[in-house]
């Protein structure tokens, strides 16, 4: 995947000081970057049963719904508060500078669904950990965690023993 790394560009302090933001959109926008993630993404559910993709705001979006597609399932979208028109359940979360709340459609996950959570980036998890509580406060178990870019600086593994996350970029500092 070091192809792709090349197409990630590294934007030095933003959005502070001292932090190093590794911005996809320049992955996003090389045709053949974009589909070298999404197939490489893809390969990585096969064997998996999945149900359901679930996409986390925003740029989740992105992954989850052509990975949906590919492997016939269906797609739902995490967002944050206020975007979803019908019943839903909520969490929120601490993140490293404050809280975050996210939304999920409560019928979105039934009963004993299988769950691929995707997002673009996994860095601290506190994101993607709402989201696996959100899953399974729903009755759903999540088969699995993808990430096109994880930060393994971070040590966000450490909250998903006992999952499968799996990321196709991995940034160690």
């Amino acid at each position: 995947m070091d192809n792709l790394r090349k197409l990630i560009r590294e934007v030095p302090d933003f959005p502070k000081p001292g932090i190093n933001f590794y911005d996809i959109t320049t992955l996003l926008k090389d045709p053949e970057g974009l589909e070298q993630t999404i197939d490489a993404m893809v390969e990585q559910c096969r064997g998996l049963d999945i149900d359901t993709v679930i996409g986390i705001e925003s740029r989740g979006f992105i992954f989850a719904t052509p990975i949906a597609y590919q492997i016939g399932a269906g797609f739902v979208p995490v967002r944050k508060p206020k975007k979803l028109p019908a019943e839903k359940v909520s969490i929120s979360y601490d993140l490293e500078y404050g809280q975050d709340t996210l939304e999920v459609h409560k019928d979105a996950v039934g009963e004993g669904h299988k769950v691929l959570i995707v997002d673009d980036l996994l860095a601290t998890g506190g994101t993607a950990r709402a989201v696996v509580d959100l899953v399974e406060q729903l009755g759903g178990k999540v088969v699995g965690l993808h990430f096109a870019v994880e930060l393994t600086f971070l040590n966000a593994r450490a909250k998903f023993e006992g999952y499968d996350v799996k990321s196709l970029v991995q940034y160690d500092k």
